[in-house]
């Protein structure tokens, strides 16, 4: 039986005391879900006056990020091939960063944009609706029978609302959609 190990996080909210912990690949199951950080994108936000239908007024992934994205996407394609899993669906918020790194990482499945991985850095006050709203969809995600994993691509918010962890660009925590909030399984990243 192979095993790797990734970090998991103990704690609850932003707060959240990282301690590390070996965790065993084979627990993973479908209808669990990867919440990814869009690979690396240099800099903060966006730029003032951006536009999301419009890829040259954001931040987004340089060459660097996009090699990344490549690369993540097939170091978690081995490494679920190894559980007999594999990616049953990519959602990505409606930012080209988003969509960039999920359409690299993932040539197939098609990626779904979703509104509720969407960023809300510029816009605080969209946090809790969004939250609740990506909390409804993991779990209707999870309840259903599956073959194979989701992975999500979104922004660092995002997934501290959700997790309590901070994500590199191009990180992941995996989650068990259950309801309120998914429980955390662990950390993940590319080599």
């Amino acid at each position: 039986m192979q095993r790797r190990t990734f970090t998991l996080a103990l704690g609850v909210g932003p707060l959240a005391v990282a301690q590390a912990q070996a965790l065993d690949w084979t627990a993973l199951r479908p209808g669990d879900a990867l919440l990814l950080r869009h690979a690396r994108a240099p800099g903060t936000g966006d730029p003032a006056g951006f536009q999301l239908g419009d890829c040259r007024t954001q931040r987004n992934l340089d060459a660097e990020g996009r090699d990344q994205a490549r690369r993540l996407g097939d170091a978690l394609r081995q490494a679920l091939a190894a559980q007999g899993l594999a990616v049953a669906a990519v959602w990505a918020s409606p930012w080209c960063r988003t969509q960039d790194t999920a359409r690299l990482a993932f040539p197939q499945p098609v990626v779904e944009p979703r509104t509720a991985w969407a960023s809300f850095f510029a816009e605080p006050q969209r946090e809790n609706p969004q939250t609740l709203a990506a909390q409804a969809e993991l779990a209707a995600f999870a309840a259903q029978p599956r073959q194979g994993v989701l992975v999500v691509v979104t922004h660092q918010v995002n997934i501290t609302a959700l997790t309590g962890l901070v994500p590199a660009s191009g990180e992941g925590v995996w989650v068990r959609g259950q309801g309120g909030a998914p429980r955390v399984l662990g950390r993940w990243m590319a080599g």
